[in-house]
């Protein structure tokens, strides 16, 4: 079970997050987003390769999202608004991309189905007025639904007390978990401990098995 930590704003508290073994980490570009990192990143960070490295991206411009993919080396795009399979076919011959999906009542199979040559994975976060970091888990059962072979992250509200939830979850095309708000000291820092716990839940299940 992979970890991806998003909306992380401060040079830092990235790298300490890094630390701890996180395997993804999330920038986010979207400057309506209190998490948007604006000049808090240094230059430096596009020399990290511990973890991969995720700009959050949400109907930017095709040229906005080359031009931070080369300036912070980012290893995947994630895209969050009303990105057409086309766009996002045109930047997977460059870099990886994680399409998001925001969920309430339903999964849309057939819209899935369209994107699925399109991206590398898909991610699901519950449906709100924001494109994600809103703190709100969707429900989890709605994913058993899911028949598509394409991988994805789970994302939405997820909180330290649902690592033991996530241990039992029996979806094949689980990828990795996606953690945000729920771990944060701010919005943009996040608390490292409380990460530190999460990751070892998990991996100490993954010891047992």
């Amino acid at each position: 079970m992979k970890i991806k930590v998003c909306g992380l704003k401060y040079y830092n508290n990235l790298q300490s997050i890094i630390s701890l073994g996180a395997d993804y980490v999330g920038l986010i570009f979207h400057e309506s987003s209190p998490r948007y990192v604006g000049d808090n990143l240094f230059p430096e960070i596009k020399n990290i390769n511990t973890a991969k490295k995720v700009g959050v991206f949400v109907d930017a411009s095709l040229d906005d999202i080359l031009n931070k993919i080369k300036m912070y080396q980012l290893n995947l795009v994630q895209l969050h608004g009303n990105e057409s399979p086309e766009f996002c076919n045109t930047l997977k011959k460059q870099i990886q991309v994680i399409k998001a999906f925001p969920v309430l009542n339903t999964l849309d199979l057939s819209l899935l189905q369209k994107y699925s040559d399109s991206v590398d994975y898909f991610l699901f976060d519950t449906k709100t007025a924001t494109h994600g970091g809103s703190g709100k888990k969707f429900d989890w059962r709605i994913l058993n639904t899911y028949n598509l072979k394409k991988p994805f992250f789970l994302s939405g509200g997820i909180s330290l007390e649902d690592a033991n939830e996530i241990k039992n979850l029996n979806i094949p095309s689980l990828f990795g978990i996606d953690i945000n708000s729920r771990f944060e000291s701010e919005p943009g820092l996040k608390n490292t401990e409380l990460v530190k716990q999460f990751i070892n839940q998990l991996q100490n299940e993954k010891e047992v098995k």
